[in-house]
């Protein structure tokens, strides 16, 4: 009797550009008319019919993956989908990537079903489709609710829990930040400010002003709270205040334009206290939360004076390396440390919110 070796294969394959489709929320008929646009049919010869029908395929073996991809370890352990590890990888970076202007919307939202049922709003306001807009949502609310309440590294746990790379899961954490510190994102105020430069902002205070303890009692996303309570002291900067302005003017004068060095003699005491006054307030959970808002109103000051952004670089950084040379930091370095950490925050911030 001859032997007949048999080989069955449920190889899973997936097409990069369908796969775009479908995490974009086009539907299948969309998805066809897009692919017919740029000239499929053309290139391979394939009618109309087959297209929609390959499409049809793809789409539904994306749905039947849609749930193993909302908890990536099932799509590593599941033995259903024969998968190479570089697709497996591409399939979980694709659904997990997201839209810089939906996230926009979303900050500040409670991640309640309410506000899922009311995306129709974002879907209008960013012109992405609404399935696109409800994959997005439940993506952070997903990875928000897992590693909200770990210890350690937020980028590790995202990264460990959900295969994300390194620049994906930085973007999650910036988002899981703003929501676990429930800063104030969403005053009209803070309109013009892009979610890259929410993100800038949260990884200088993560990176500055967070414990950097290890230890099942420390959180990435806590606040150092010693630290903010010694943010205080730094009020005494205000009694030397004669002497860092005449330090940051004689800096400055060769470097500012002459009309923002005449802003700057004549009110440096509006800034200085601007400030300091900001530091002495963030003890304050509320007054952490409305940080954004009050950097905001510290630069409407600097705008006034119509300010480019390179003189305003300028300033902050000669405002904080001649406060160094004044003689109560002499005497107290763990002062001196508070103050360096507390300024490399407000700099970078202000610097990179500021359009004048």
């Amino acid at each position: 009797m001859a032997e007949v070796d048999v080989f069955i294969s449920n190889y899973t394959l997936v097409d990069p550009e369908i796969y775009q489709l479908w995490i974009e929320g086009h539907t299948a008929s969309e998805a066809v008319v897009i692919l017919d646009k740029k000239g499929l049919g053309k290139q391979t010869g394939a009618t109309l019919e087959l297209i929609a029908s390959d499409v049809l395929d793809h789409y539904r073996t994306y749905s039947l993956l849609e749930k193993l991809l909302s908890n990536p370890n099932k799509l590593h352990e599941q033995l259903a989908f024969q998968i190479d590890p570089q697709t497996r990888q591409l399939l979980i970076e694709k659904y997990y990537e997201f839209d810089d202007v939906v996230v926009k919307e979303l900050l500040g939202k409670k991640l309640s079903s309410k506000n899922r049922k009311d995306l129709d709003e974002v879907s209008d306001k960013t012109g992405k489709p609404l399935k696109s807009c409800r994959r997005q949502f439940d993506n952070i609310k997903r990875i928000y609710k897992t590693v909200d309440e770990m210890p350690g590294s937020i980028v590790e746990n995202i990264k460990n829990c959900f295969y994300l790379p390194e620049e994906l899961a930085k973007k999650y954490a910036s988002i899981v930040f703003l929501a676990a510190i429930r800063f104030e994102t969403s005053k009209k105020k803070l309109n013009y400010m892009s979610f890259n430069t929410w993100k800038r902002c949260c990884e200088v205070i993560m990176d500055q002003w967070t414990y950097k303890l290890t230890g099942p009692e420390y959180y990435d996303t806590e606040m150092d709270k010693e630290f903010l309570l010694e943010l205080r002291e730094l009020k005494i900067i205000l009694d030397r205040e004669k002497e860092h302005k005449q330090l940051v003017c004689v800096t400055l004068k060769p470097k500012l334009l002459q009309k923002s060095y005449i802003e700057l003699d004549g009110n440096f005491k509006i800034y200085t206290r601007a400030i300091l006054t900001l530091a002495s307030t963030l003890h304050r959970s509320r007054d952490m939360r409305n940080l954004f808002l009050e950097l905001s109103q510290i630069l409407d000051l600097f705008k006034t004076g119509n300010w480019t952004s390179h003189d305003l670089q300028q300033f902050l950084n000669a405002y904080n390396y001649c406060a160094v040379d004044l003689d109560i930091f002499r005497s107290e370095p763990n002062l001196r440390t508070c103050w360096e950490k507390y300024m490399k925050v407000i700099t970078s911030c202000m610097v990179v919110m500021y359009t004048p």
